[in-house]
């Protein structure tokens, strides 16, 4: 088994105990508690005298895949930036303003079809890619702090979609403040029944495929790469480091946008007003966790994705509350993202308790 992956399985595992632990400390049935947040979102296979050996809590499991594919396309946009040393957190304003353009293009091409569909996706990719670029050009060309330019940028992002589909871009019919429904050609159509997975099963591999080939297999790949390992030595070897950043703030941004659209023309199908933002940050924990990695992406997004489902099983059905079981959540996280440190960790206690028992 490879070193990392070792680390990685010690570090969930130190991380499950220690939940485990707080959990007895809260819990009138740890146990049963514990077993809600690492089951409760998969499917259960159960007997019924009518029916036989049914599947239950698909819609839960199904849930997590969606979720997945989300997660997974955030992670790829906060990536890019990272890979290039730009510690972008603007994913979420991205996300906003890309999910904004795929309905705004779906409604007003409705009448063209299967055009539709094609538009709001060239739509949500561009919008997320120019708001990507904004500050990846403040950065280049003033300097300016790229975690301060994109934390402002997604209360702007955030706040232009609220007022548009307040006040410009709303459905009076609706009977709540949301966008007017998208019309059926520009929806993605579920695969299964009860379900919202759609085409973008597919599509969110892919995406990560072409991450990969992009990082690993072309020039601005490796310019990205070398601007963020050795950004002087890639400046004296003549690459262009300013259009490097830029660009790789805006290809994050165009994962953004494809995220958009995926909540946009797959999820929802009408865009509420109350579109919970904090989204994009989750995308940051998927990168960390897949340690900037694209191959690992996948299943970084699909564990924080089954974390988060478990946990809301957990709060549901047990006696531990809200609070302790984002604290759960939250020390898996840590412990997966600190692997290399842990088992270093044991290492040094176990040789300082040798060393105390042979003295």
């Amino acid at each position: 088994m490879d070193a990392s992956l070792r680390r990685s399985f010690v570090a969930v595992a130190v991380a499950l105990a220690a939940g485990f632990l707080l959990t007895c400390c809260v819990s009138d049935e740890p146990v049963r508690a514990y077993r809600v947040l690492l089951a409760g979102a998969l499917p259960d296979l159960a007997w019924s005298a009518d029916g036989g050996w049914t599947l239950r809590r698909l819609t839960r499991f199904s849930a997590v895949l969606e979720d997945t594919i989300t997660l997974a396309l955030l992670g790829l946009a906060v990536l890019f930036g990272l890979r290039a040393r730009q510690f972008s957190m603007g994913a979420d304003g991205q996300l906003f303003v890309a999910a904004l353009a795929a309905a705004w293009v779906s409604v007003q091409l409705a009448a063209f079809g299967a055009l539709a569909l094609p538009a709001a996706a060239l739509a949500a990719v561009a919008a997320g890619f120019a708001w990507g670029a904004i500050p990846g050009v403040m950065k280049a060309r003033w300097q300016a702090n790229e975690i301060v330019t994109t934390l402002m940028l997604n209360i702007v992002g955030i706040q232009l979609y609220r007022l548009v589909i307040t006040h410009a871009f709303n459905d009076p019919a609706a009977g709540f403040l949301a966008a007017p429904a998208l019309p059926e050609a520009a929806m993605l159509a579920p695969w299964w029944p009860r379900t919202r997975l759609t085409a973008f099963v597919l599509l969110a591999p892919l995406a990560v495929l072409a991450a990969w080939f992009v990082l690993h297999r072309t020039t601005l790949g490796y310019e990205i790469r070398a601007v963020g390992d050795a950004p002087d030595f890639a400046a004296r070897c003549g690459m262009p480091v300013a259009r490097t950043v830029v660009l790789s703030m805006a290809l994050g941004g165009a994962f953004a946008g494809l995220a958009g659209l995926h909540l946009s023309n797959a999820v929802f199908l009408r865009l509420p007003v109350e579109l919970s933002p904090g989204i994009g940050f989750e995308g940051l924990v998927v990168a960390l966790l897949a340690r900037n990695e694209p191959k690992a992406v996948l299943p970084a997004a699909l564990f924080y994705a089954y974390l988060k489902a478990g946990g809301a099983a957990m709060e549901r059905s047990s006696d531990v509350s809200r609070e302790v079981v984002l604290v759960i959540q939250a020390l898996i996280v840590m412990c997966v993202v600190c692997e290399r440190f842990v088992p270093a960790a044991l290492a040094r206690a176990w040789q300082r308790r040798t060393r105390g028992a042979a003295a």
